[in-house]
């Protein structure tokens, strides 16, 4: 599933007419980088969430899948103040009993880094994976995860005044089909959202979210700085 929907206030007017994940990141649209991901990945059935006033673009660019030798299918998120975990809770009828793998559609890495992982995790018969990259000094300003050296999760705290390590939350989730059940349990936040790390704990608490690594990723869509910077960094893989 990738996440496609949200009002992007922070890149308008940039996003005024336009959905943010349509906005172009180097010689392409954001948007066609997880698509490529879920190729790289092998996975032949992707949903894409997105809202209503958006939906029509989305499927003028990207129709079935096609050019990307995927099914592509269309969800409607109807409260784009709904919250990642309320998105997730779209694609209920879409999993069924299989293993969901989301990835936040303007959340650009290396695909290929994350293969070996996603096989180990189809193999499990339970639990949640989500990815991390370590960056050079702690920070505050995104989720941060702590990890034993098995790699399974013993915290995830958003935005700490005191991160407890060096490890950011990225927007990549695996989750086994109970997810839509833990959902369906989660409370709005302070902010009325479905929060994502809330669905996480659940799994947390019982000790089966365990944590990958990528080596480099960009959440190109919180910002113009970001948003740059997304556009420098591809250009110079790509042109290598």
């Amino acid at each position: 599933m990738i996440l496609a929907g949200g009002l992007a206030t922070r890149l308008r007017p940039l996003t005024l007419v336009t959905n943010k994940h349509l906005l172009p990141v180097y010689n392409k649209p954001m948007i066609y980088y997880p698509m490529e991901v879920m190729k790289t990945l092998g996975i032949k059935e992707v949903l894409l969430s997105t809202s209503p006033d958006h939906s029509g673009e989305f499927t003028n660019l990207l129709g079935a899948g096609e050019q990307f030798n995927l099914k592509l299918y269309y969800a409607i998120q109807k409260n784009p103040k709904g919250g990642i975990a309320h998105a997730i809770s779209l694609a209920k009828e879409f999993v069924s009993n299989d293993k969901l793998i989301v990835i936040l559609g303007d959340n650009i890495f290396d695909g290929g880094v994350i293969k070996t992982a996603v096989k180990k995790f189809n193999k499990n018969s339970h639990g949640a994976m989500i990815f991390g990259v370590k960056i050079p000094t702690k920070t505050k300003q995104y989720g941060v995860i702590e990890v034993d050296k098995d790699g399974t999760v013993l915290s995830i705290e958003e935005k700490p005044e005191h991160p407890k390590s060096d490890i950011i939350q990225t927007g990549i989730y695996l989750y086994d089909h109970r997810v839509f059940d833990f959902i369906k349990k989660l409370k709005p936040s302070a902010r009325g959202e479905l929060e994502v790390t809330d669905l996480n704990n659940f799994y947390l608490k019982e000790g089966s979210l365990t944590c990958g690594f990528i080596d480099w990723w960009i959440d190109a869509g919180t910002s113009y700085d970001e948003l740059l910077r997304a556009n420098n960094l591809v250009a110079e893989k790509v042109t290598k």
